[in-house]
């Protein structure tokens, strides 16, 4: 998806300037102000960095996105867990794969499964979840917990 989401920053539709990305005013028939929002994940609003990780993180009004990068051996229970204090993952995800194969196991049931490239999956919180193989993990994540309080220290 290069160049997705890269659009240079320029002049606003109204004359403002933009900091982060194109934004547009308009009117709409019933005299409502609309604006797009635009930002570029050259430049997230924030990136967290955790044992064998990072996470980078846009917020838009509606929506907090995610790219979350995984190296091999990096596993949730072992790398985050620290971070978090809890026992499991508590974020939801909903999530899309770009690259590399990552298995979850759910607390509750013990079920478990194996996502990979052009995987998208919803995952409850309560679950753990490792990097399979020598691949680096690249996961998009819409649901907005991950983007908020994934591997944020208190």
């Amino acid at each position: 998806m290069e160049g997705w989401g890269s659009a240079p920053a320029r002049t606003a539709h109204d004359g403002r300037g933009t900091e982060t990305g194109p934004g547009r005013t308009e009117h709409g028939r019933k005299g409502r102000t609309l604006m797009i929002e635009v930002k570029t994940l050259d430049k997230p609003d924030e990136r967290r960095d955790f044992p064998r990780g990072h996470l980078e993180a846009v917020h838009l009004t509606g929506l907090d996105f995610a790219v979350a990068t995984f190296e091999p051996g990096w596993r949730w229970s072992e790398s985050v867990a620290p971070i978090a204090g809890t026992d499991s993952c508590e974020i939801h995800h909903n999530g899309y794969v770009v690259q590399g194969r990552m298995h979850i196991r759910m607390d509750n049931d013990g079920g478990e499964s194996e996502v990979g490239p052009g995987d998208v999956f919803v995952c409850p919180s309560g679950h753990d979840a490792w990097v399979v193989g020598d691949e680096q993990v690249v996961v998009y994540d819409f649901a907005g917990g991950m983007a908020q309080e994934y591997a944020k220290a208190d």
